[in-house]
């Protein structure tokens, strides 16, 4: 998946766009290491966020959530917030926020590329869905296009 440092170039420049800024599809996102097949001395497990601020053992529920690969049968926890998986795909699945006081509802899309996990917050239901998938979509597009 290429180096650190294009990595974090290509974060830092998807995520002044995508997160938290006017008019930006996601109120938050991570990047977190996730390696199955790596050591599990993969540290930090967050390697970079926006929007938000988890601690690694904040995240360590969530990751052995995914490790159990359960998901259509457990509600997973990101922080305080608790959802429920509505759609899985080949490498990204998505959740809806059972526990929001949001009117308008929040969801999450996790996505693995590479060594990663991607954890993208939106706020929102059906319309902002679609422009958070997008803002996922175009970050990955980013990141495997730097690393060719």
């Amino acid at each position: 998946m290429g180096d650190w440092a294009a990595t974090r170039r290509v974060w830092e420049k998807w995520a002044a766009n995508s997160v938290s800024s006017s008019g930006a599809p996601l109120k938050g996102a991570l990047l977190l290491n996730y390696d199955p097949s790596g050591p599990s001395r993969l540290l930090p497990i967050i390697a970079e966020q926006e929007g938000t601020i988890f601690k690694a053992i904040d995240m360590q529920p969530f990751l052995d959530y995914i490790k159990r690969n359960n998901l259509q049968m457990e509600i997973f926890s990101i922080g305080r917030s608790q959802y429920m998986v509505t759609s899985i795909h080949e490498h990204w699945f998505c959740g809806h926020c059972i526990n929001t006081s949001n009117p308008g509802g929040e969801g999450v899309i996790i996505m693995q590329i590479g060594a990663y996990l991607l954890v993208a917050l939106y706020e929102g239901s059906l319309g902002s869905a679609s422009e958070a998938m997008v803002a996922v979509d175009q970050f990955e597009w980013q990141l495997n296009k730097r690393s060719r």
